[in-house]
């Protein structure tokens, strides 16, 4: 088994946040190398380039990077001349690493299985990569994703393919749907997560009602 593969299984089997926490915080200062350039990470890129397109000519938009980790979202945001990024993220560590960075607003410890420390209605976008994963973030986050955002705003979230109707995303969003929450705007099966480690995701783009 690689060394990449092993750290995969490490953070998919993660069962509590205080786990969770530990983990990222003791992965923080080689968690880009590791999978952007060993495991081929592209989901931020790809990610952040749709919701790029689906907020065409709005450069001022307020985003909430939720689940920022070490700021790869953010980087590639800003690469599209956003300049409004708050990031919320468990890790402190992760935290600091996004914060070297320079690009976001805001950045704010917080726990997605808890309240958010943000108004209702706070963003024009929500973002969410890699945290609605196995050992993570359940499905239930979704509902304060949706609290944050501002009417009509896109919130655009990855999940892997492997865990999005066994671990009820996709019912979630089917409940957010008929509760007249948000519209299902976009569900794209196969999309790509980890490259060279062969895990896609399901790209998802949710608009608030």
């Amino acid at each position: 088994m690689s060394d990449h593969r092993r750290i995969l299984d490490r953070v998919y089997a993660l069962k509590s946040p205080e786990e969770a926490e530990s983990a990222y915080d003791e992965w923080a200062a080689t968690y880009e190398h590791d999978t952007t350039e060993g495991m081929g990470y592209a989901a931020p890129t790809h990610a952040a380039q749709r919701l790029s397109a689906l907020l065409a000519d709005r450069p001022e938009a307020e985003i909430l990077d939720a689940g920022c980790g070490t700021g790869l979202v953010g980087a590639a945001l800003s690469g599209h001349g956003f300049e409004v990024i708050d990031g919320f993220d468990l890790s402190t560590a992760m935290l600091d690493e996004a914060r070297a960075k320079g690009l976001y607003r805001d950045l704010a410890k917080a726990d997605l299985t808890r309240r958010l420390p943000a108004e209702d209605e706070a963003y024009d976008a929500v973002i969410c990569v890699g945290t609605l994963t196995e050992g993570h973030v359940g499905p239930e986050a979704f509902d304060e994703l949706v609290r944050v955002a501002r009417p009509g705003a896109p919130i655009v979230v990855t999940v892997l393919d492997r865990i999005w109707e066994p671990s009820g995303y996709k019912a979630k969003v089917q409940a957010l749907e008929k509760a007249g929450l948000v519209h299902l705007e976009e569900s794209t099966p196969k999309s790509v997560y980890h490259v060279k480690e062969n895990i896609t995701c399901n790209l998802v783009v949710l608009r608030t009602r």
